[in-house]
């Protein structure tokens, strides 16, 4: 059986039109995204956003203590193979050098299945 990885990448809002087009381009069109608040080294200042995002978004993230800010989740499982491509891709879209770029995991994934039609591992992914 070929060696399948998750990968767990957190970007910023703004940048997840162009990382969903770049991913789409080198083969990858299918993937979870989803909203969250986070935090990281600079302890979630939102003075420090470089990104538009709403007075009531930043309401709501000043709530949190300690501050979060508003993160987007992406969730890709993909064949090993194409793990350092996925990577490299999202880094290109998402590297600003400022705080907060974000971060990526990868992590081995055990099997994959396809619901609708049982397919298994490599064969469920696409």
């Amino acid at each position: 059986m070929s060696k399948i990885c998750e990968i767990v990448a957190i970007v910023r809002p703004n940048k997840m039109l162009a990382t969903k087009k770049a991913l789409a381009e080198i083969g990858l069109p299918s993937f979870t995204a989803f909203a969250c608040f986070g935090r990281g080294r600079q302890g979630g200042r939102i003075g420090e956003l470089s990104y538009p995002v709403s007075p009531e978004i930043v309401e709501k993230a000043k709530e949190l203590k300690p501050t979060f800010i508003p993160k987007r989740i992406i969730l890709a499982v993909v064949p090993e193979a194409m793990v350092e491509k996925v990577v490299q891709t999202i880094i290109k879209v998402n590297q600003t050098g400022q705080h907060g770029d974000g971060k990526i995991f990868v992590l081995p994934v055990e099997e994959s299945l396809r619901i609708r039609t049982g397919e298994k591992n490599l064969e469920a992914l696409f």
